[in-house]
Parts: structure tokens; C-alpha cells; sequence
């Protein structure tokens, strides 16, 4: 395998499948079987999954907008609860995992401890990181990020609904062009989305790939992990 140690980052939109809200079963047991084929193969696999299938804030020009701190508190909460339907979905396939936030929530999830989630990683449990970084303001984008140089992950893997970075959005523009490999300074200056800017320059300065892939395709996951070129891989 290509990689000893990933985190893959998935949206929190990716588990809603064809539905507009919420969880699709049918969606997280495939995402479920993906992990553990590569699993079983003996690459260490940590997750940070966001919550905007539950939760994504308010407008901040509506008059009712909730207090910013607070959407965030929620979304990160949002997390968690997609964080344990995904501990379901593993462990239903025969995947062993923990789920640690950033937040305590004792009763359903062990706090985040970098020494405790590398050792399970080692014994090959599938470590998910719920709860964003614990702190309101910042992205799962930022979590993931963040939780990968703390773990020493090999790589970022962003599962996605498009197979990589394009110059434009491919779902408005099908003449848009994609990337196969792209530099952090080649983003910034094209102005491209990957990350936020928060995430997107940590990873930078702590020389740490991301490779934007479409998650939603059976097979991309092992076939990205065995060496194969799949989607955008941003690098020095």
C-alpha cells in the first residue's frame, strides 16, 4: 500500500445520498465496506467528518440568526452524531473503532487524546475524530487538517462528490478542466476551492498532501491507497 496512516475527511452532505437531509443507510454502509476493505489490508485509517447534512448554521442576515458561538457549539454536536452512525456502520461490517471528540461527551465517546488515538490506530481500530477542533470559529476543514499532523497521517484523502479539483465548478460547466496534480501556491493563485484558507495553509506549511477524490464511487478508495492515480493531488 501506498500509505501506512491516512485521515480522510468526508462532508457531512456526502452521508446524505440522494436524500435532502440527514443520513442515507445505503450510503454509509457503502462508505462502511470501503473503509474496511483498506482495513483489512492493513492501512491505519483515521476520519473527521463534518455535520452540514444536520446543521449548517443560520444566515446571518436573518433577524432570528442564531449567536454564531452557539451554530457553532450545534454544528460541532452535528458532528458527533454523524460520528456515531458511522462507528455503527464500520463496526456493523466488522471494523473496530473509537470515536474521540473534542468535546467531552463521556457517556457516548472518549475525549480526544493524540497518545490514546495513536495507539489505537496501531492496533488497527478506525479512529473517528468528532466535535470539530473543540473551538467555535473553525472548520472541520481546520479539524481534519489539524488532527492529521497530530496523528502524523501520510496523507489528507477529501472524499468528495467530483472526481478532483477543476478550474470551475464541473456540476455548472462541463467544459471545466481538471487537475491532476496541482501546487499549494498554483491554488492560492488561481483562487481555487479545496479547503478554507485556515486549513489549506496549515496543511501547507506542515508539507502535508490533500488529495481531492470522489468518495461516492466504489472501488476509488482502495484504488487511491494501492498506488493508482485517482482525482486532484495538491503538494508542495
Amino acid at each position: 500500500m501506498k500509505y501506512k496512516r491516512i485521515l480522510l475527511k468526508l462532508s457531512g452532505e456526502a452521508l446524505m445520498g440522494k436524500k435532502n437531509f440527514g443520513i442515507d443507510s445505503e450510503r454509509l454502509h457503502d462508505y462502511a465496506k470501503d473503509i474496511k476493505q483498506i482495513t483489512d489490508l492493513g492501512v491505519q485509517v483515521a476520519i473527521v467528518i463534518g455535520g452540514g447534512n444536520i446543521f449548517r448554521g443560520f444566515d446571518s442576515n436573518n433577524e432570528y440568526k442564531i449567536d454564531r458561538v452557539q451554530g457553532d457549539h450545534m454544528g460541532m454536536l452535528a458532528t458527533v452524531i454523524n460520528g456515531l452512525a458511522l462507528q455503527s456502520a464500520l463496526e456493523n461490517v466488522g471494523a473496530p473503532t473509537r470515536l474521540q471528540t473534542a468535546i467531552k461527551i463521556n457517556e457516548v465517546a472518549e475525549p480526544f487524546i493524540r497518545r490514546k488515538a495513536m495507539r489505537h490506530l496501531d492496533k488497527g481500530r478506525v479512529v473517528i475524530f468528532g466535535g470539530g477542533t473543540g473551538n467555535p470559529y473553525f472548520t472541520t476543514d481546520s479539524a481534519a487538517v489539524l488532527r492529521a499532523i497530530e496523528i502524523e497521517s501520510d496523507v489528507i484523502l477529501k472524499g468528495t462528490r467530483v472526481d478532483g479539483i477543476y478550474d470551475e465548478d464541473p456540476e455548472k460547466n462541463i467544459n471545466a478542466i481538471k487537475f491532476d496534480n496541482i501546487s499549494f501556491e498554483e491554488v492560492l493563485k488561481k483562487g481555487l476551492k479545496v479547503m478554507d484558507t485556515t486549513a489549506f495553509t496549515l496543511s501547507q506549511e506542515n508539507k502535508l498532501p490533500i488529495i481531492v477524490f470522489d468518495m461516492n464511487k466504489k472501488g476509488n478508495l482502495l484504488k487511491l491507497i494501492s498506488g493508482e492515480k485517482i482525482g486532484t493531488t495538491v503538494n508542495l
